[in-house]
């Protein structure tokens, strides 16, 4: 699999994990910044930037597992890394425009 299909699995699978706060999964949330691939010992790296919708988030620790923890999941993934950021801050401008028309915000 190459690396632009092997994003397109890890993108479907981030679809399955949802912002409990919210009835949106993180991917639509706006919440992933960038996912790339660099080889690793055995197969590739999946490494994603992502962002919370609050610094304070009480489900940060589940959010962040559920994405690494798609690198067991997908085959020809070795392991996901997260880099959590905050910069820049998550609002709802970040949100697909077809994800606010799904929340009436258009």
């Amino acid at each position: 699999m190459d690396k632009e299909q092997l994003k397109e699995v890890v993108i479907e699978e981030l679809k399955k994990v949802y912002d409990p706060e919210m009835p949106i999964n993180i991917y639509d949330l706006g919440l992933i910044y960038d996912i790339d691939f660099e080889d690793g010992e055995y197969s590739s790296i999946g490494k994603i930037r992502m962002t919370l919708t609050s610094v304070v988030c009480p489900m940060s620790e589940q959010i962040v597992n559920s994405v690494k923890n798609i690198g067991f999941l997908v085959e020809g993934l070795e392991r996901i890394d997260v880099d959590l950021v905050f910069d820049p801050p998550w609002n709802k401008d970040l949100l697909p425009e077809e994800t606010k028309l799904e929340l009436g915000m258009l």
